[in-house]
């Protein structure tokens, strides 16, 4: 009897200890807050841009933009169609399909336009850039003006033809003079005038290994060798008559001496 009162005894004392342990069956169950009903939009966005200024902010996003078309801006408004058009069409007169490759051509091309460009783009620095970052002018002000020495250097290169077919496509009445040209219409009318000059002078470097390619085809056929391919016997002495005249530098020369 008492063995079965202890036992008895120890299952109230656990019980009464697993009670005590879960303090969730000891307190009521929390009452649920109704539900609380969204407040109608305001039609307003918040932007937090970790305390910067607004015109600091704006600043920022023109340079990303201005980063964003800069391939479009160089190909598009500098000689640099051009060049790569011109050294481009030397690499096939030579009858070299890959070499230099495109990425040499690219590069020598960017760093000629860029020796063209510089009085452009100092002017543009001087007075569109400087001004604006020391806070004397406007951005605006200071787009107009620096995009006024970029409209004066397409100017001097656009021929009045491509203005003018380019003015008639957009139906609008000629320009009276080369102050009143739009940049959508002189954008456009000065890529047409670059290639159709970069076309030219690829024609007169096309003359000379032309003149080999047919002496050395007119020479196999006398010969009677019919099947030894031409291109490879004229292409030794291509590369020895542009090395012989200096050929890269006479393009290049030409080339730089067309915008002055």
């Amino acid at each position: 009897m008492r063995s079965t009162a202890a036992v008895r005894l120890l299952t109230v004392a656990a019980g009464c200890a697993a009670l005590l342990l879960l303090p969730g069956s000891a307190t009521a169950a929390p009452t649920p807050k109704p539900p609380v009903s969204p407040s109608p939009p305001d039609g307003t966005v918040n932007i937090d841009v970790g305390g910067v200024q607004p015109s600091q902010s704006i600043t920022i996003i023109i340079l990303l933009t201005l980063l964003s078309i800069a391939p479009s801006l160089l190909l598009m408004t500098t000689s640099f169609t051009k060049v790569f058009v011109v050294l481009s069409i030397t690499r096939n007169a030579l009858g070299l399909s890959n070499v230099p490759p495109n990425q040499v051509i690219a590069g020598l091309a960017l760093f000629v336009s860029l020796f063209i460009m510089s009085p452009v783009i100092g002017e543009v620095n001087d007075v569109g850039l400087q001004p604006y970052l020391r806070g004397e002018k406007s951005q605006s002000v200071a787009f107009k003006d620096g995009v006024q020495p970029l409209e004066t250097f397409m100017l001097k290169q656009t021929r009045k033809d491509e203005i003018a077919l380019f003015t008639k496509i957009a139906d609008r009445p000629l320009p009276k003079n080369k102050d009143d040209v739009p940049l959508t219409t002189l954008v456009p009318a000065f890529i047409l005038s670059e290639l159709r000059a970069a076309f030219i002078i690829g024609f007169v470097i096309y003359i000379p290994f032309l003149v080999i390619d047919m002496v050395v085809s007119a020479a196999l056929m006398s010969l009677g060798m019919m099947m030894l391919p031409p291109v490879t016997i004229a292409l030794p002495f291509k590369l020895l008559l542009f090395v012989l005249v200096n050929g890269w530098g006479l393009i290049l020369t030409a080339l730089v001496a067309s915008y002055h």
